[in-house]
């Protein structure tokens, strides 16, 4: 296992494209759920991500190198808490609470990861700059996203909707450590096991739960494909690598990002109005970033100065 964190030109380039991707993500789940159940839709673009990285890997070889029996638990649980458990949750709370309550929940991930690489990840230190950069970037998701993110969606399910959404941000914190602690192992295999075993979990309880699955129609289908190759797939393996190379506190940075492209991607889009509280939000978001990443942005301008 690496014990240091290597930030790179390509790490922040990385968590830039996942922020857009993830930020658009919660918007295509709400059209998805108009022709398919929140279960199925969740073993529906596990298990198409599953079976496209699953050929890439084993066209490369399907190598893994992975000989003791704590690292596989291990990576079962990340392939349980990186995509069964939270899509699961997701799907099903998005039904019950304000996209701005599940937007908040996801950036919360950042706050949650914090000390818990403390704890467990070497070289993650929880400072007092780093802990009031995250709180800085957190306060701009609040007021970007507004009281109405604390509001009642009047659904009767609501309190167990938003418990549903912040387990789903745990998962994704404890699966982020636990991947960034596993030893050394090839990057498409670590994307691949964990979509495998996620579908493997996903698939038999969306069947218990919510039966034979729906026949989707045309547009629905299209949407689950890109579900699947998009936040899934391609956005599983930017996961693991930034994980990897960069820490699990670094690639936490992607949940700030998310509720300021759900909100720009909404504008337009769907022609919501952007709020006037945008600018001072990317303020607060931007300055929290660059306080708790001051000395990997110092590296990386010293690179810049040296080329």
């Amino acid at each position: 296992m690496s014990q240091t964190s290597d930030i790179t030109p390509k790490s922040w380039a990385m968590v830039a494209a996942l922020g857009l991707i993830w930020g658009g993500t919660f918007l295509v789940i709400e059209l998805a759920l108009e022709g398919i159940t929140p279960f199925w839709l969740a073993a529906a673009r596990i298990s198409f991500a599953a079976l496209l990285i699953l050929a890439i890997w084993q066209a490369k070889g399907g190598k893994l190198w992975l000989s003791d029996q704590q690292s596989w638990g291990s990576l079962i649980a990340v392939g349980a808490l990186s995509t069964a458990v939270p899509f699961m949750l997701l799907s099903w709370g998005q039904q019950f609470v304000t996209s701005g309550f599940a937007g908040v929940s996801m950036a919360a991930v950042a706050l949650i990861v914090l000390p818990m690489a403390h704890v467990w990840v070497p070289g993650e230190r929880m400072t007092l700059r780093r802990a009031l950069g995250f709180l800085i970037g957190f306060a701009g998701i609040l007021i970007l996203i507004g009281v109405q993110a604390f509001e009642s969606s009047g659904a009767k399910w609501e309190t167990f909707g938003r418990i549903a959404c912040l387990m789903a941000a745990s998962c994704y914190a404890v699966s982020s450590v636990i991947m960034r602690r596993l030893p050394a192992i090839d990057s498409i295999g670590l994307s691949a096991v964990p979509l495998l075993i996620g579908a493997a979990l996903v698939v038999p309880l969306a069947f218990l739960a919510e039966g034979t699955p729906p026949m989707p129609d045309h547009r629905t289908i299209m949407i689950l494909a890109f579900l699947g190759l998009v936040p899934t797939a391609g956005a599983t393996f930017l996961r693991v690598y930034v994980i990897r190379t960069a820490g699990p506190v670094f690639m936490s940075l992607t949940n700030y990002q998310v509720p300021v492209w759900s909100v720009v991607l909404g504008a337009l889009i769907l022609g919501e109005p952007l709020p006037s509280s945008l600018l001072l939000a990317l303020v607060l978001i931007l300055s929290g970033v660059a306080l708790s990443q001051y000395g990997a942005l110092r590296s990386l301008l010293g690179r810049e100065e040296h080329r």
